[in-house]
């Protein structure tokens, strides 16, 4: 990312969170930067999440950085929660140079734990029983990169549907490629933790993830 851009976008941060206070954090990710896990270089109010200038990236971050090539739509309004337990309303913006590639993110995050049990209190004066066996949960998504691959461990097996001592080949290779899929290959040493997780060698692990590969080889011829 151009030193012009990185002036603007910090330019920007720096009015957010003048305006929304010591709330909101704001977070500019360059997607150029060699190593993927320290994908911040500027952050306003980073005590939110407990996040600094060098740290991490979140799912959100994380997915662009495997899908590089792809051209995401602005993710707006969803929520978060960083390891501490707090509830943030997040947005992520794509910040894309003259030939229309993404190469940097801007993140805005705003603690809403403190409104939301705000809502909470009045929602349990005003609404209805009824009303409330109608509510719908909303998945909230992993913010810190440290706890992005315990998340998508779960994810993975939640997707399989059975406790790993159940699985069988079939099932370890559909919740491997599912994080091979979601980027948790590109985190600082996933292979062993997932192939330990699953029960086979770092040699196995891979061999399920070229599946998928040879799988799209043989559709194609």
């Amino acid at each position: 990312m151009d030193s012009k851009r990185l002036e603007m976008l910090k330019q920007i941060a720096q009015a957010l969170a003048a305006q929304f206070g010591p709330g909101c954090e704001v977070v500019i990710h360059d997607l150029a930067a060699k190593d993927p896990e320290k994908s911040i270089v500027y952050i306003v109010n980073g005590h939110v999440t407990g996040r600094r200038v060098g740290d991490g990236p979140s799912t959100v971050v994380m997915e662009q950085l495997l899908h590089a090539n792809e051209t995401p739509a602005d993710h707006l309004g969803y929520l978060t929660r960083t390891p501490d337990g707090k509830i943030l309303k997040s947005s992520t913006i794509y910040i894309r140079d003259t030939r229309g590639r993404v190469t940097a993110i801007l993140s805005i995050n705003y603690d809403i734990s403190a409104l939301l049990m705000m809502e909470t209190a009045i929602s349990g004066l005003v609404h209805t029983s009824e009303e409330a066996s109608h509510g719908k949960e909303e998945r909230i998504t992993v913010l810190n990169v440290s706890d992005l691959l315990d998340d998508l461990i779960e994810q993975s097996v939640t997707l399989v549907g059975k406790p790993v001592a159940l699985m069988n080949k079939d099932d370890k290779v559909r919740a491997i490629q599912f994080l091979s899929q979601h980027g948790a290959f590109l985190i600082t040493k996933s292979g062993d933790k997932v192939a330990k997780y699953f029960g086979i060698s770092k040699y196995t692990l891979y061999s399920y993830i070229d599946l998928k590969q040879e799988e799209k080889r043989h559709e194609q011829n």
